[in-house]
């Protein structure tokens, strides 16, 4: 899994592509703390009203386009961590 900086806010998750339409994407914070975006959309009960950060998506799809993220080749998720 690569290291990921959100372009907007900095947060940081761990992200690894397997295919065009499959992205896995590991939280290193609690979502709410760490996503200025999911923390301003909850509904009441606590659940969050967007599926995914559309700015966290942007940062993503722009380093997949420039070559710096690539399909992984593996079948299946492994754990990741920083550097």
């Amino acid at each position: 899994m690569e290291s990921v900086s959100c372009n907007t806010c900095g947060n940081r998750v761990l992200v690894e592509k397997y295919s065009e339409a499959h992205t896995s994407i590991q939280w290193l914070d609690d979502v709410d703390g760490a996503c200025p975006r999911f923390a301003e959309t909850h509904t009441r009960d606590g659940r969050a009203r967007v599926p995914t950060c559309r700015h966290l998506q942007e940062s993503i799809d722009g380093l997949v386009l420039s070559g710096q993220i690539g399909m992984s080749l593996r079948s299946y998720p492994v754990p990741g961590r920083l550097e």
